[in-house]
């Protein structure tokens, strides 16, 4: 394997702190509709792909078949939707509490791929999951106490968390005859067109938004998606699946120093104590379930770069 141009860790670093700049930034949009600023994040995200991707993968697309094109369309009104619950969720709760419950994504996939595709649990696994429940259980039980809409923030972020693992596991399916690039596009560009209807369908506003509110969709478009989840996949060819997973952990950190910094969010002590039990949780969850799925998951993400 090459000498990587950049040590991998840095560049795990910058995706870490990418991606925890996305609630930061939903926050700030102020009064742009949760659907909305969905719908340009995603449409400029695709826009922005697109050229590369049809210049490199236009063959691609004249060999996908129809159930593929409609696992893709139902995979980007997943992606859609996550994005529709949890940056409404931000509007209700605290982006330590929004960030944290949407964390829990792994603990869905799994439990969905227990379901679906009768992947077994270790104990450990299972242990985990009782764990993450209690830590959001208490987040829940806390924001309670600060009002019932906070409590409604945190059932959208959980919402948001199955919705991104309905996703997800599409993907696992058709990234098994689709390079990465080619499947991102396709679900960006339908959950974009997802939205898009939505927005239509519940009379959002397209125009009238301001120059910074603009700005801040751009920034949703190429920093958390193409300096985050992007420069994650880039790592896949010198770091493990679990580095890459255990780094994700620290998003909900980042995002919840960043709150604290710009937004001026305080952090109570019960999202503390919840918090860094779903943390603890989830970290034992990956490395239980890392030796089973990561051979397979690491060779299939190579295979695009």
């Amino acid at each position: 394997m090459e000498k990587p141009p950049v040590h991998p860790y840095f560049i795990l670093f910058i995706g870490v702190v990418s991606i925890s700049t996305s609630a930061i930034f939903v926050k700030l949009a102020g009064g742009a509709p949760a659907s909305m600023t969905a719908f340009y994040r995603l449409l400029l995200a695709a826009g922005l792909m697109a050229p590369y991707v049809l210049w490199k993968h236009s063959g691609e697309f004249k060999h996908i078949h129809k159930k593929d094109w409609l696992l893709a369309t139902i995979s980007g009104i997943f992606l859609a939707f996550h994005f529709i619950f949890w940056f409404q969720s931000l509007k209700y709760t605290s982006v330590a509490s929004s960030v944290l419950l949407v964390s829990l994504q792994p603990v869905f996939a799994f439990t969905g791929a227990y379901l679906f595709f009768r992947e077994r649990f270790t104990v450990g696994a299972i242990l985990s999951l009782f764990i993450t429940l209690i830590g959001s259980i208490i987040i829940g039980w806390g924001d309670l106490q600060l009002s019932g809409t906070a409590l409604a923030g945190d059932i959208l972020a959980l919402l948001g968390a199955v919705t991104v693992t309905g996703y997800f596991l599409l993907g696992q399916s058709l990234r098994q005859r689709l390079s990465l690039l080619t499947y991102t596009l396709i679900a960006y560009g339908m959950a974009a067109v997802t939205l898009g209807l939505y927005n239509l369908a519940v009379g959002t506003a397209f125009t009238g938004y301001s120059g910074e509110q603009w700005f801040i969709f751009l920034a949703l478009a190429v920093i958390p998606t193409f300096f985050g989840h992007s420069l994650f996949n880039w790592t896949l060819r010198w770091l493990s699946a679990a580095s890459i997973s255990m780094a994700a952990l620290l998003e909900p950190i980042g995002a919840s120093l960043l709150a604290y910094w710009i937004l001026k969010e305080s952090i109570t002590w019960v999202q503390w104590l919840g918090g860094s039990i779903v943390l603890f949780g989830l970290m034992m969850f990956i490395l239980s379930t890392t030796k089973k799925v990561e051979p397979k998951l690491t060779h299939e993400l190579k295979k695009d770069h």
